[in-house]
């Protein structure tokens, strides 16, 4: 590269640094977060020498933003360079441990110069397979905001109202059910519990969606409600009622949330033309596999062989060597939403494959823990899938988990 540019980014400006083949400074800028600082950095890169046939490649510390976005838009190679490594290579540079925007961004500039072939640029995915990752991932933080609120929720009312957990604890979905959150609403202490009519608490389950044996429904948390239990004082049951209602309201925001963006994502991942070869993999649902496609991209040579998408994964085993020691651990730096998906894809595999079964069963006899041969059983999914989408062919599972050909015997043997 005979030309390279750090960008080291902030909230509202941006430092920008040029550096030739040679480390020597061209040009520095400091521009601001819109678009007139966009086009001011796009005249310094063309003083330079940019152009649309080999525009200049830009290194900077995150792979999200407008400002990533219209760096992409113009062709041009960008590199989303980990905040730790950036570090490590700043004392390269500067043995004092001095620090500054501009010197950051050099220092960006510079790994391009020196190690641009160790990092990999931004992989090209299309507009869909991007929107797809925008909604996939705000799902599963919806996911994960709904346990949280969940569990809030769940710890408050062991402090002052049992009943209601007991009520539905033989519930899959405990409080997190419609019918949960509907009687929780109408009934947040037990005092308003035990003043419930049996008609109330029928039109309130009715209401929440459920079709069947309201009646005897309705009876059973009657009789629940009305047994004895222990009672925090008047008022300060009253105060922790209208905690609950407060809580509640924000399991029902996550809640719906989660479903709407679960449609979403859904309707738009059925457009995408892997969506097929994805959904073709035992365990794989249209929401599962819509979070798979949106961490691994549609950009087909971002990832080499079945090994890189493995490791981005963290399902491939890491080896840790020095002199005689020598161990082999699984990978804790990885894509964790990823990672997240994998488990939830090989726990349904288990049921809706044979072959998978079969290839969990042998880990486990080997002597894997629980996790660990999941693990695995992504791990091996996982190098199918990157040949499946690579040669654009659907998930078969006699080839999948076909018996290993052995050689023949020779007279030797």
């Amino acid at each position: 590269m005979d030309v390279t540019c750090g960008i080291d980014w902030a909230e509202d400006h941006h430092d920008v640094a040029v550096v030739d083949s040679d480390a020597r400074l061209l040009g520095k800028l400091r521009i601001s977060d819109d678009a007139a600082g966009f086009q001011d950095l796009l005249r310094l890169l063309a003083e330079h020498g940019d152009n649309p046939d080999d525009p200049i490649p830009v290194a900077i510390e995150t792979s999200r933003g407008l400002l990533v976005a219209c760096l992409r838009a113009t062709g041009r190679r960008v590199y989303a360079i980990n905040p730790m490594a950036v570090a490590r290579y700043r004392d390269r540079h500067v043995v004092s441990r001095k620090k500054s925007d501009h010197q950051d961004a050099l220092v960006l500039a510079n790994i391009l110069r020196t190690d641009a072939k160790q990092h990999r640029p931004l992989p090209d995915d299309s507009e869909l397979a991007r929107a797809i990752a925008v909604l996939a991932r705000a799902q599963q933080d919806a996911v994960w905001d709904r346990t949280r609120a969940h569990n809030r929720l769940r710890s408050h009312l062991r402090e002052y109202y049992p009943a209601i957990l007991e009520a539905f604890a033989g519930k899959r979905e405990r409080l997190l059910a419609r019918e949960a959150r509907a009687v929780l609403a109408i009934a947040p202490t037990p005092a308003a519990a035990v003043r419930l009519t049996h008609n109330r608490l029928k039109s309130a389950i009715k209401c929440s969606g459920r079709q069947r044996r309201i009646e005897a429904e309705a009876g059973r948390l009657l009789a629940v409600f009305h047994q004895a239990q222990l009672h925090q004082p008047p008022l300060v049951e009253e105060a922790m009622g209208r905690q609950t209602l407060a809580l509640l309201a924000q399991l029902d925001a996550a809640c719906r949330a989660c479903e709407d963006l679960a449609r979403d994502t859904e309707e738009l991942f059925l457009q995408h033309p892997d969506a097929e070869i994805i959904t073709s993999f035992p365990g794989l649902a249209v929401l599962t596999g819509a979070r798979i496609l949106a961490e691994i991209g549609d950009d087909r040579t971002r990832f080499e062989s079945g090994r890189d998408l493995k490791a981005y994964a963290g399902s491939a085993p890491m080896t840790r060597e020095s002199g005689k020691s020598r161990r082999v651990s699984h990978r804790r730096i990885k894509n964790s939403r990823l990672a997240a998906t994998g488990r939830h894809w090989a726990f349904s595999a288990l049921t809706a494959s044979p072959g998978a079964h079969a290839h969990y069963n042998r880990r486990r006899d080997i002597g894997d823990h629980y996790h660990g041969a999941l693990r695995r059983l992504f791990n091996r999914m996982l190098g199918q899938l990157h040949h499946c989408l690579a040669t654009r062919q659907r998930f078969d599972e006699t080839i999948a988990f076909a018996a290993p050909v052995l050689p023949p015997l020779t007279k030797a043997a």
